[in-house]
């Protein structure tokens, strides 16, 4: 039987010999854990997951439910335990028990990461369209007909090295991987929130399914929002006539970049010609817009396209985007420009909450996995929304987790209370009665 370490000399200080000793309690790293608890309860995007999974056990033997686990599940991965077997390090861990709902001390550990797996493989790909569903659902909740609702399409790799399903070499990436598919969205010019994450083989075009994706989520924002005007922003790789005319025949407004080619430059050149001459008298950047009317081969007609005229110290810059926008084309292309921000969004699932990690071998999994990390994003992207007006307002997700999750805490279980002990020098401490009763409003 393995003893625990209980004393480590760690120096002499002072004269004084340093020891620590594993002898201190029920002790957690991750108490900010329960900050995710309340959200969870305010937002419920675990709960109605967890009713989008249809659950065959027999009941008589069911020592963890669906829901415990997609908690359990989650809350690691937001406080940065993206992997399955850190379940079997954090089972017994006092803040995650208590966060899931389970008591400290005396409630049963959670579940191991045999469990976790065997629910990971057991969806099916109608719990999975279902539980895709309430991204858009939550974003249309309890929230009064905006406008104006900005969606963000994008594609990212997941690279793969493994016997994953599906996963393939993809050219531009220069490896084998999966091609996920994310959606964001803003009412309003409010903050980025995440609609869709729709795991694609690897050899992907940057466009596939991206009309059947898109075809879901306005049908549901315009169930919610009839009079809503819904404006799509994306990069070259959706560049496609099935997108365009999808748009136009559903009245949806795009900007959408455009792989430069010989016809495009050459309408670039009297422009660029332009700006070459008011750089090389003033010696400052200049930037121009203007727009014409150009089709691609594959087109049945003239398209609006913006020309964006640059040119530095270090050369000409053409940048080229197709919409069915009217208006200022310098104000058009910024409103295009913008589109910099959503991406930091997938920068986040990708860097600080993993959503990469999508190391099953069965491409179903994999794609519940993508959810999963979708669930701890629409968490802290919650709290961060709670958090307007603070020096944390504009945080990353990495920042949230260092500041507000990664708190030691002293953990004990009375016969009345559950007591969570933080450092009386916490930093973070004045925002904590804030935020929660914020998320509470």
């Amino acid at each position: 039987m393995a003893h625990s370490v209980r004393r480590v000399g760690l120096g002499i200080l002072g004269g004084r010999e340093v020891v620590g000793g594993f002898d201190g309690g029920d002790i957690s790293s991750d108490g900010g854990v329960m900050l995710l608890a309340e959200a969870e309860r305010q937002v419920g995007v675990v709960s109605r997951f967890a009713a989008a999974i249809r659950d065959d056990r027999d009941p008589t033997r069911v020592r963890h439910s669906v829901e415990e686990m997609l908690r359990q599940r989650v809350t690691q991965i937001a406080c940065g335990y993206e992997d399955c077997n850190d379940a079997d390090d954090l089972r017994s861990d006092p803040a995650f028990k208590t966060a899931v709902g389970r008591l400290p001390q005396s409630g049963a550990d959670l579940a191991s990461q045999p469990t976790l797996s065997r629910l990971e493989n057991s969806v099916g790909p109608r719990e999975l369209y279902r539980m895709s569903e309430v991204l858009v659902d939550l974003f249309v909740a309890g929230r009064d007909a905006p406008r104006w609702v900005v969606l963000d399409i994008d594609a990212t790799d997941d690279p793969t090295h493994g016997q994953q399903q599906f996963a393939d070499y993809h050219g531009y990436y220069d490896e084998h991987c999966y091609l996920p598919l994310v959606v964001t969205a803003r009412a309003d010019g409010g903050p980025d929130e995440l609609l869709a994450t729709v795991l694609r083989p690897g050899r992907s075009h940057a466009g596939r399914g991206s009309v059947a994706v898109l075809s879901r989520i306005v049908a549901r924002l315009r169930a919610a929002w009839p009079g809503v005007r819904i404006l799509l922003r994306a990069d070259s790789g959706f560049a496609l006539p099935a997108v365009y005319d999808w748009c136009e025949a559903n009245d949806v407004h795009y900007l959408i970049g455009l792989v430069t080619n010989s016809r495009l430059r050459e309408l670039a050149v009297p422009y660029l010609e332009q700006a070459r001459a008011e750089f090389e008298a003033t010696g400052e950047k200049v930037r121009r817009l203007y727009d014409v009317g150009y089709a691609a081969q594959s087109w049945p007609r003239l398209r609006r396209t913006l020309i964006k005229a640059e040119v530095t110290e270090k050369g000409d810059n053409a940048r080229f985007v197709v919409t069915n926008l009217g208006g200022d084309p310098l104000l058009l292309y910024d409103t295009y420009a913008g589109r910099g921000e959503p991406e930091n969004r997938i920068k986040e699932l990708k860097c600080d909450l993993a959503m990469d990690r999508t190391s099953c071998h069965s491409f179903l999994a994999n794609q519940f996995r993508l959810l999963l990390h979708a669930a701890a994003f629409v968490l802290l992207s919650f709290m961060r929304r709670c958090l307007a007006g603070t020096r944390l307002a504009a945080a990353q997700v990495c920042t949230l987790q260092r500041r507000l999750l990664k708190l030691g805490v002293l953990v004990r279980e009375s016969h009345r209370k559950v007591w969570l002990h933080f450092a009386s020098s916490c930093p973070m401490q004045q925002l904590w009665p804030v935020l929660i009763a914020r998320m509470r409003t």
